[in-house]
């Protein structure tokens, strides 16, 4: 999900509109998130 996110926050900055830029920024954050914070009491790393 943070590949994801990068590389639309790429693709928004580079050629596109910045609509690609926000959620590219909003998917990094969210799978930080995700990777740091145990969910459901159990570690879980999304890469």
């Amino acid at each position: 999900m943070v590949v994801l996110g990068l590389i639309l926050l790429l693709i928004g900055i580079l050629v596109g509109p910045p609509v690609l830029t926000y959620i590219g920024l909003v998917l990094i954050v969210v799978g930080l998130i995700l990777n740091f914070v145990p969910i459901g009491g159990s570690s879980r790393r999304v890469f």
